[in-house]
């Protein structure tokens, strides 16, 4: 049974950043940032390119200012000249308006951050909700009203309604200018909310939760309904695992539910560096790709941002989303094992690597081997005496080959069934890394 029968992908509308385009049933994209001053145009540039060519389909670059964001122009202009145009992100942040207007002008995506966009502060909370009895001085009646509606008021008087009203109000008059730009010059958006910056106003309605970052997110997604601008994608991410995923999950169902499907950007913020944070990025990830969610990922290292790119990649096989390397499927081996697997293992990958696409077991012995290779294209299985048996899929095709010829004997095989290449004949580890 395939993958996509068994968890079928959340079907979103599609959003295009430049010449990549997630959503709408595509391959899920990878994306990274790079971690030099945008100031400095040149270094920016190499690391843009350094990055592409490692597979990171868009680029993130940290604009705080508005003479950052006027760098844009001159790093697009260069990436494209030396190399090609990439697909950019401008990251906005604290009173963003003027920024992501002129970011507009130079890259694909501009990313706000609803919970500093725009600063307000609350004030008085006298107001009281009233449900059954004839409301008092001060109270407003919640009689006849559905919900939905309530749960909004309840929103609105825990903040104070007029400060919530002058918020939101403050919150459009800033935003429709950045909406105004991407529709003028064809970007896309994506409203990263972090669990680590929602707004004060969210914090004292909600709490600090994971719905409140779906609300912070919502309401900056209708702001762009509102105004006729759908090219927008969203994330919510957090530095804890569970909180990342309780945010996913919600804000996939809330989306769906309220006609508004938009692609999901994941990531786990802040993960740290080395094998941990690996592996609490794919903790995250990975659980929401396996039930369906999920339209582009980041895996954020505190590293040279070129290390990202491969975990991405690996999770993205792992869920059966995408194939960028051979598949190999080895035992972990026992006492039954025929040969050194580990060595036997390094050497077929040395051999094959290059052949993107080929799912290549290596098994220990003949007592789990079959079986668990039974996916596999090719199987590389130990035998008695010092012996291999090559299989084809479930078939057995040469037996009792020595074990010093295993890895030229499969050569062979791959030849003679027309899948081998030349390692010259593919791609540099340098270039985007081949999807099938």
């Amino acid at each position: 049974m395939s993958l996509e029968a068994t968890y079928p992908r959340r079907k979103t509308k599609p959003c295009r950043i430049g010449s990549v385009t997630m959503g709408d049933g595509h391959p899920v994209v990878v994306q990274s940032m790079i971690t030099e001053e945008t100031r400095n145009v040149d270094s920016c540039v190499e690391q843009i390119i350094a990055l592409h060519r490692a597979g990171s389909e868009i680029v993130r670059v940290t604009t705080p200012t508005l003479g950052e964001a006027q760098c844009l122009e001159e790093i697009a202009a260069k990436v494209a000249e030396i190399y090609r145009p990439v697909p950019m992100t401008a990251d906005v942040h604290h009173q963003g308006t003027a920024i992501a207007v002129e970011a507009a002008r130079h890259v694909d995506e501009i990313r706000v951050n609803p919970g500093l966009f725009v600063f307000k502060r609350h004030g008085s909370r006298s107001q009281e909700l009233v449900k059954s009895e004839a409301p008092t001085e001060g109270a407003v009646d919640l009689r006849g009203r559905d919900e939905e509606e309530i749960d909004r008021l309840r929103a609105e008087l825990a903040y104070g309604q007029a400060e919530w009203k002058a918020e939101t109000q403050a919150i459009e008059e800033s935003f429709v200018p950045v909406i105004e730009a991407c529709l003028k010059h064809g970007r896309a958006m994506r409203v990263g909310v972090n669990h680590g910056s929602l707004s004060e106003r969210m914090l004292v309605t909600y709490g600090d939760t994971p719905l409140g970052m779906v609300e912070s997110a919502l309401e900056y997604v209708r702001l762009c309904e509102k105004h006729g601008f759908e090219n927008v994608n969203i994330s919510a991410k957090a530095s804890r695992v569970a909180v990342m995923v309780a945010a996913n999950r919600l804000m996939a169902d809330r989306l769906d539910r309220e006609g508004m499907p938009y692609p999901l950007h994941l990531g786990v913020t802040e993960a740290g560096d080395g094998q941990y944070a690996r592996v609490k990025s794919t903790a995250g990830i990975a659980t929401l790709l396996m039930e369906g969610i999920g339209d582009t990922i980041r895996v954020s290292l505190a590293e040279d941002p070129v290390n990202e790119i491969p975990v991405c990649y690996e999770i993205l096989q792992a869920c059966g989303l995408r194939k960028t390397q051979v598949e190999y499927i080895a035992c972990p081996s026992c006492g039954r094992t025929k040969f050194n697997l580990p060595t036997v293992l390094r050497e077929v990958r040395e051999a094959t690597r290059h052949l993107v696409g080929l799912d290549i077991a290596v098994m220990g012995c003949i007592v789990n081997g079959p079986g668990e290779m039974a996916d596999a294209d090719y199987g590389y299985v130990g035998a008695a005496g010092g012996k291999i048996t090559l299989y084809r899929k479930r078939e057995a095709v040469k037996h009792g080959i020595p074990q010093e010829r295993g890895v030229e004997e499969l050569i062979a095989l791959l030849k003679g069934d027309g899948v081998w290449i030349e390692p010259s004949e593919t791609a540099t580890p340098l270039e985007p890394l081949r999807v099938v």
